[in-house]
């Protein structure tokens, strides 16, 4: 199920997609306990996120030489090409970030959390249908539908969550920009030169300066009792759900429609949720269960579809099936 123009196998893409969405899951909790531990602010935590995460990525791309593109993939782009992509994620991924963190701070984790993910399947699906001219078919949308009921349910479930127009204005601008990041980078997996590294590495660069001016305002420097703790937390967060996780969704989103990104990536809360009831002592609700196993079987369901139609493709080329 190998894609024509950067040679990762869909099946791969679909299994790297799968580990950054449960590494994005993490970040919830390793940030809390970065909260609790120091007075670090939220735009702060994302600069450094972005900004340690380009520097353990672009150490990794210096002492391997891997640049996420396969020999049989087009020839490099010039330059100036290269900037204008790393610039369009960035900003696009600045966005995510930055719009949502102001949304929970406006309406709460529950209500942004929602409306983020939740828009941003349905964003993507219609981006995806105008510009790529994918379709979903009839068991695609029923996946997608299941996906966000599982959301809603997992999320809302405990009823504890009030809801602020601007707050909601936020999750979608959140929704949009990381919608814009994952059409573009399925777009240029199909145009060629597709570089999941250096697209990373670009992308990080580029988030790291725009967040830089907002985060020396908030405080870049925090107050802590425990350092150690601190740095140890802050060296998790830019290696495993940040520089693991984004390298692994660049890739994957080059060669895997973008709607079953979209929906794959919502395994994020799924994962959070595992985390509260096993590390943090939450308890397990109804809806907590009943949410995680729509949100689940609805990704297996997608992705499976998503390897059956690979392997058609590529049979009906004639096309050696690699997994």
């Amino acid at each position: 199920m190998s894609n024509n123009v950067s040679g990762l196998p869909v099946g791969r893409g679909l299994i790297y997609l799968v580990v950054a969405g449960a590494a994005w899951g993490t970040a919830g909790a390793a940030a809390s306990l970065v909260y609790r531990t120091s007075d670090m602010g939220p735009v702060s935590l994302s600069f450094w996120r972005c900004a340690a995460g380009l520097a353990v990525l672009y150490a990794a791309r210096l002492l391997t030489g891997w640049s996420g593109r396969s020999r049989a993939a087009a020839a490099p782009l010039p330059p100036g090409r290269r900037v204008g992509r790393a610039a369009a994620t960035g900003i696009g991924l600045a966005v995510f970030q930055t719009a949502y963190f102001a949304a929970v701070s406006a309406t709460g984790l529950a209500v942004a959390t929602v409306v983020t993910l939740g828009a941003g399947p349905v964003l993507i699906a219609l981006g995806a249908r105008l510009t790529l001219g994918e379709r979903l078919g009839r068991g695609g949308l029923a996946s997608v539908a299941g996906a966000l009921t599982g959301l809603v349910v997992l999320v809302l479930g405990g009823g504890d969550a009030t809801v602020d127009p601007m707050g909601v204005l936020l999750a979608l601008l959140s929704a949009a920009g990381y919608s814009a990041m994952t059409l573009l980078t399925r777009w240029w997996g199909r145009d060629g030169g597709a570089d999941s590294s250096g697209a990373t590495v670009g992308a990080f660069a580029v988030t790291s300066l725009v967040l830089l001016p907002f985060a020396a305002a908030e405080g870049l420097v925090p107050h802590t009792d425990a350092p150690g703790a601190l740095l140890l937390l802050l060296a998790y967060v830019a290696t495993v759900p940040t520089a693991l996780a984004y390298g692994l969704y660049f890739a994957g989103a080059a060669v895997v429609r973008s709607a079953t990104v979209s929906v794959i990536m919502l395994l994020e809360p799924v994962s959070a949720a595992v985390l509260a009831v096993a590390l943090l002592g939450e308890r397990l609700t109804a809806a907590t269960l009943a949410g995680t196993l729509l949100m689940l079987g609805s990704v297996a369901g997608l992705a499976a579809a998503e390897a059956r139609d690979a392997r058609a493709a590529r049979r009906a080329r004639g096309d050696v099936v690699a997994v």
